[in-house]
C-alpha cells in the first residue's frame, strides 16, 4: 500500500504534467467516474454466472484530459491534424473496492464436506487505489463533436495504471485448534491449496487498461460519458489469494462500467 508520502508524490507528478502541456497551449478537462465493478479472481468458480454476478464492487475516480483539438491560449482549434483531432490523454486517480467469496458447484448447499465448509468460511476483500494514463481514441472528429456537429462521440483507449493494492481475508472456519478466524493457518482454508495461497499483505503492481466507450455533448462546456473498461494486473495478489490449482489460469482482473460528468476547462 501506498504510503502518506508515496501519495502525495503520485499526485505531484500528475499535478505538475498539466503545466507543462499548458505552456504548449493544450486545453483541459475534469471530471468524475464512477459505477460498479466485476471482480474476477480466484475466488469463485470460473465461468459461474453466481460468481460473475456475486463478487461486484464499485469504483471511483476523477480524471484530467489534454484536449489537443483546442488551444487554450488562443481561444483556437489547433493545427488541424489527425491526431490533433481524434486523440485525447487521459490521467486517471481511481479507487475500487469489492466483496469477494466463493460460488459454484463446490459451495452449494448439498455440499457437506469440511472443505466446502473451508471454501464457505473464507472470504475476502479487493481494495485498490490506481494512479495512471489512457491514450484515447476517437474515431470521429474531436473539433465537430465540440461544435455540435454530432451529439455522440465513441471512442477506445488503452494505457497502464500504477496500482496499490490491500486485500483483506476472512474465515470463520473452525479446524478444531480453537483457532478460527486466524489467516495465517493454512488448515482454516481449502486443503488443496498449497500453504501461503492466502495472504492479506499490501503490495504493489501495474495494470494494463483498455476500453471503449462513448460521449454525449451536453452544451459547450460538458459532456456525460459512459466507459466499459476492463483491467488486468500484473500480479495474483490482488484479492488475497492466490492458489496454484489447475483452475489457476489467470492473474486477477475486472470489469468497470462508469458513467462520469467531463467539464471542459479552457
Amino acid at each position: 500500500m501506498l504510503n502518506p508520502k508515496q501519495l502525495i508524490l503520485a499526485v505531484l507528478i500528475l499535478l505538475s504534467a498539466s503545466p507543462a502541456f499548458s505552456q504548449l497551449g493544450f486545453s483541459h478537462e475534469i471530471g468524475i467516474i464512477t459505477g460498479p465493478v466485476a471482480f474476477k479472481s480466484d475466488f469463485g468458480e470460473r465461468q459461474d454466472s453466481d460468481t460473475n454476478s456475486g463478487n461486484t464492487g464499485f469504483g471511483i475516480g476523477l480524471v484530467h484530459y489534454m484536449n489537443f483539438a483546442y488551444q487554450a491560449n488562443c481561444n483556437c482549434y489547433t493545427t488541424d491534424n489527425y491526431f490533433n483531432d481524434h486523440f485525447k490523454l487521459r490521467t486517471e486517480i481511481s479507487y475500487n473496492k469489492t466483496k469477494l467469496q466463493h460460488f459454484g458447484h463446490w459451495v452449494q448447499e448439498s455440499k457437506t464436506s469440511d472443505e466446502a465448509d473451508r471454501l464457505r468460511g473464507h472470504t475476502g476483500e479487493s481494495s485498490n487505489f490506481e494512479i495512471g494514463m489512457q491514450l484515447e481514441f476517437y474515431p470521429l472528429s474531436i473539433r465537430s463533436f465540440q461544435a455540435f456537429g454530432y451529439k455522440l462521440a465513441p471512442f477506445v483507449s488503452l494505457g497502464a495504471h500504477f496500482v496499490s493494492y490491500n486485500p483483506e481475508v476472512y474465515t470463520d472456519y473452525d479446524n478444531g485448534t480453537n483457532d478460527v478466524g486466524n489467516v495465517l493457518d493454512s488448515n482454516n482454508f481449502y486443503s488443496l491449496w498449497e500453504p501461503g495461497s492466502v495472504s492479506p499483505e499490501s503490495g504493489s503492481t501495474w495494470a494494463v487498461v483498455s476500453s471503449i466507450g462513448v460521449r454525449y455533448k451536453l452544451d459547450n462546456s460538458s459532456d456525460l460519458m459512459l466507459d466499459l473498461r476492463g483491467q488486468y494486473y500484473f500480479s495474483d495478489w490482488v484479492d488475497g489469494l492466490d492458489h496454484q490449482l489447475n483452475s489457476n489460469k489467470n492473474n486477477d482482473w475486472l470489469v468497470w462500467l462508469n458513467v462520469g460528468y467531463i467539464y471542459y476547462l479552457d
